[in-house]
C-alpha cells in the first residue's frame, strides 16, 4: 500500500467515526436535568387572557345601516313604512312589486337605469344628477319600496325624494 493511499483510508475511517459519533448521542454530549424528565405540566393562561374582548365588535354608528341590512323594520313587516327612510309598502309578493317598480321606472321621465339585480331587489338609477338605489324588499304581507345611497343608508336630497314620490304616485300608493 502506498503512503497516499493510507492516509485517505485513515480520514475516510476517521470522518465516518465523527459522523456516527455525531448522529448517535454520544452520551459525552448530553446533558441530563431533571427539569425535562418529569411530567409535562398543563399550560397556565392568565384568566384575562383566555377569551378575545369581543366588547363591541360588532357595534355600529349611531344611525348606520349596512348594504345588505334590510330596512324593513318590525313596523315595516306590517305594511306600515320604517321611519325615516321615506319608503312606502306596495301589494303583492317582492318579484310582483320588482316588475312593477321596474315599470315605473322605465316610464318616468329623466330617470337612468343603470343596472338591475333582482336577486337583491336593487335598482341602480340616476335621477336629477344624483345616483342612488332603488331596493324593493319582502314583508310579512307585501314589498316596501326605498331610496338608498351607495353606503346604504337612506338616500336624501331632492332628487330621491322626487322619484320616490313619483314612485308612490306610479304604483297607487
Amino acid at each position: 500500500m502506498s503512503l497516499t493511499h493510507s492516509r485517505v483510508r485513515t480520514a475516510v475511517l476517521a470522518g465516518l467515526a465523527v459522523a456516527v459519533l455525531g448522529t448517535s448521542g454520544c452520551g459525552w454530549f448530553r446533558k441530563e436535568n431533571a427539569l425535562y424528565v418529569q411530567d409535562p405540566r398543563p399550560l397556565e393562561v392568565p384568566p384575562d387572557l383566555d377569551r378575545p374582548n369581543t366588547d363591541g365588535a360588532l357595534a355600529q354608528p349611531q344611525g348606520a345601516q349596512s348594504v345588505s341590512r334590510s330596512e324593513v323594520g318590525a313596523g315595516a313587516s306590517r305594511g306600515a313604512p320604517a321611519a325615516g327612510t321615506g319608503g312606502f309598502a306596495v301589494s303583492g309578493d317582492r318579484e310582483q312589486a320588482f316588475a312593477r317598480v321596474g315599470e315605473a321606472l322605465d316610464a318616468i321621465d329623466g330617470v337612468t337605469v343603470s343596472s338591475r339585480a333582482q336577486l337583491l331587489g336593487t335598482y341602480d338609477v340616476v335621477y336629477g344628477g344624483d345616483s342612488f338605489l332603488i331596493r324593493v324588499a319582502a314583508t310579512g304581507e307585501g314589498a316596501y319600496v326605498s331610496a338608498v345611497d351607495p353606503r346604504g343608508v337612506p338616500a336624501s336630497g331632492q332628487a330621491p325624494t322626487e322619484l320616490m314620490a313619483a314612485l308612490r304616485a306610479r304604483l297607487g300608493n
